[in-house]
This record gives C-alpha cells, sequence and structure tokens, in this order.
C-alpha cells in the first residue's frame, strides 16, 4: 500500500511522460524539520495548512495531496485528498475537517477517512502534492490502493514537502 504513494514510487507507474515540479510549502511546516507538534496525535489542530505553485499547466483538471509515513518499523499513508479543483493553490488549517467543495477523502491506512495524525515521533512524514491530468473516479469507500493507482495513472505534476520526526 505504501509503495503506492510514496511520491517517485507512485509516480514511477505513472502513464505520464512528462512530470512536471511543484512548489510546496507550509507556513507552518519546515522541508526537512520536525512536524510541529499540534498537528500530530499529541495536538489539536488537524491536518496543516499547505500552499504549492507551479508553471502554467493547461491540462490540470485536478488536485490531489497525500500524506505518508516511513519509519524502521512501519508504514502509513495520513490523509488522501483528492478532486480538489485545479485552481485552488493552498489549503488552510484542518481542511480535512472542512475539505474544498466537490474534493473526496480516501480510507487511510487506519480505515478512517479524512486526516489521521502521525504518532510515531521516528517517522519521516511526506506531504505530496500532485496535480491531475483528471478527476479521481472511485466509489466512496474504495480501497486505498485503488485511490492511489488512479491518482498516479493521472499525474502531470507532483511535488512534495518533508517533516523529519515530531516535536
Amino acid at each position: 500500500m505504501l509503495a503506492l504513494s510514496g511520491c517517485g514510487i507512485l509516480i514511477g507507474k505513472s502513464e505520464a511522460k512528462e512530470i512536471a515540479e511543484i512548489n510546496v510549502s507550509s507556513p507552518d511546516l519546515r522541508d526537512g524539520e520536525p512536524l510541529p507538534r499540534p498537528y500530530t496525535c499529541d495536538g489539536t489542530q488537524g491536518s496543516p495548512p499547505l500552499r504549492w505553485s507551479s508553471g502554467p499547466l493547461p491540462t490540470a483538471k485536478s488536485i490531489a495531496v497525500v500524506v505518508d509515513s516511513h519509519s524502521p518499523s512501519e508504514s502509513n499513508v495520513h490523509w488522501v485528498l483528492y478532486n480538489i479543483p485545479a485552481t485552488t493553490t493552498e489549503l488552510g488549517p484542518d481542511a480535512a475537517s472542512s475539505p474544498p467543495e466537490g474534493s473526496g477523502q480516501a480510507k487511510v491506512t487506519s480505515g478512517k477517512a479524512g486526516y489521521e495524525p502521525p504518532c510515531d515521533k521516528t517517522a519521516n512524514y511526506r506531504f505530496s502534492v500532485y496535480t491531475l491530468s483528471g478527476k479521481v473516479k472511485v466509489q466512496e469507500g474504495a480501497p486505498l490502493s485503488v485511490v492511489l493507482k488512479e491518482i498516479a495513472d493521472q499525474t502531470i505534476a507532483r511535488g512534495r514537502l518533508t517533516a523529519v520526526h515530531t516535536e
């Protein structure tokens, strides 16, 4: 399951010939630094705010966000938000509780739909943003692997911000 969600591996199975780069940032997260406590299972903030930008992508139809983790002992997917309107360039704090209109959230590794706050203090957390050439067309409650494959098959741009461990 996680093998499909890693930015390189997820896209490695894509039919896309050329993958553009997306710049991913956050007012609360810094690439290569710890995930702030408010966005972990010890906090109360829910999903962190994210921003992204890229060059013009005329074939963009939607955006997907995948948050996954990897530690020596296990791998997990913590959030999959898809069918975000292609004109969207940011998500505010706790967007999982109030996602953009028309978007969907997949069931993550725990079986819950929405943002599952990370708890493993030794894991790295990848906040990956994908621009897609279409909308993810799956039935509600579809298996995580099916949703991730739909994202991979339609990816035309990608980027990520990685938090190293947790505070």
